[in-house]
């Protein structure tokens, strides 16, 4: 559960153990990193497949706003995650390795 105002101004969300299968799900991420940006905070996005980390940039237009941050990492997942064609028509499809 994510308590906005009271959490700190620097928030890790770990997607270890995690995966992000759709559009709805990249919608929720952007979703609460709006909520944490709109009061000053920055998300920082752990472990999500390059495929998720790219889809993410293009839910917002123009990329990722400055306060929300995909670290990654050589050992996060590899997975695709389903497209919505409007948002990720440009995306190449993921290559395993």
């Amino acid at each position: 559960i994510f308590r906005v105002k009271e959490d700190p101004d620097d928030i890790v969300i770990d997607f270890t153990g995690s995966r992000v299968f759709d559009h709805s799900a990249l919608e929720a991420i952007n979703n609460i990193a709006d909520r944490y940006g709109a009061l000053g905070k920055r998300v920082y996005l752990r472990h999500l497949s390059k495929d998720c980390a790219r889809l993410l940039g293009n839910v917002h237009e123009g990329g990722l706003p400055p306060y929300e941050v995909v670290e990654s990492n050589p050992n996060d997942p590899f997975y695709g995650v389903a497209e919505k064609p409007e948002f990720y028509k440009d995306v190449p499809v993921p290559k395993s390795g």
